[in-house]
């Protein structure tokens, strides 16, 4: 867990090392991560909206030989193609997967139960929604499908979600992730990035604990 920690907070140092490393397989690499953070339903805490960013500041940067059209490319393959696998994982063994003995401790069931609640609240659009929530995003497409949400309607949601998510991040990064003052204060731009996309889930996670117990002192309310 430190290490993935730092991973993210310094993900622009281990990206280089990385395309220091590996050169052009940076691209499959970085497009592995995205895909897998997406469509495996056991991987939320895969980053994201801030190896998108990441990526798309030191392709801006002539020193690296990144091309920053590769990486929208791939990044919109990647977060597409993930949330179908995932819409297909639950669709097909949502339920059995979420129960299995092995598999099951591997799920977040909260998470999970947060983000069928957010489908279930905001219907359609959620799969948009959810695209800019961490962790919410790798359960929406799962909780889409377990609800009974045909696939034909859920895939326009996820191209235009992906679309915009890839080319607001990547835009981000290119054209600002080499500014002087994010330069140098790059992991809490990182940081920052991070808390905001978190801010709804944390909403969202507080009205519901305060609904609840709204709910429940009538209740108790009744018995005295």
């Amino acid at each position: 867990m430190t290490t993935l920690i730092d991973f993210i907070l310094h993900i622009d140092a281990h990206i280089i090392q990385i395309v220091n490393q590996f050169g052009d397989w940076t691209y499959l690499i970085l497009f592995a991560i995205i895909f897998i953070e997406t469509g495996a339903v056991i991987m939320p805490f895969l980053p994201g909206d801030s190896l998108l960013f990441a990526a798309s500041a030191i392709a801006a940067d002539s020193r690296y030989n990144l091309n920053i059209w590769i990486f929208i490319l791939l990044f919109l393959v990647a977060c597409i193609a993930g949330d179908s696998l995932n819409f297909m994982i639950g669709r097909k063994i949502g339920k059995s997967l979420s129960n299995h003995s092995l598999f099951g401790r591997l799920i977040d069931k909260e998470s999970l139960a947060k983000s069928e609640a957010f489908f279930e609240k905001h219907g359609a659009p959620a799969i948009i929604l959810a695209r800019y929530m961490p962790i919410i995003r790798t359960f929406a497409p799962f909780a889409a499908a377990g609800s009974g949400f045909p696939y034909r309607k859920f895939i326009p949601y996820s191209l235009i979600g992906c679309t915009s998510w890839v080319a607001i991040c990547c835009s981000a990064g290119y054209f600002f992730g080499n500014l002087p003052f994010v330069q140098e204060h790059f992991s809490v731009i990182i940081l920052g990035i991070i808390v905001v996309t978190l801010i709804p889930a944390v909403v969202g996670f507080i009205k519901s604990k305060l609904q609840a117990k709204a709910n429940l002192d009538p209740e108790q309310s009744e018995e005295e």
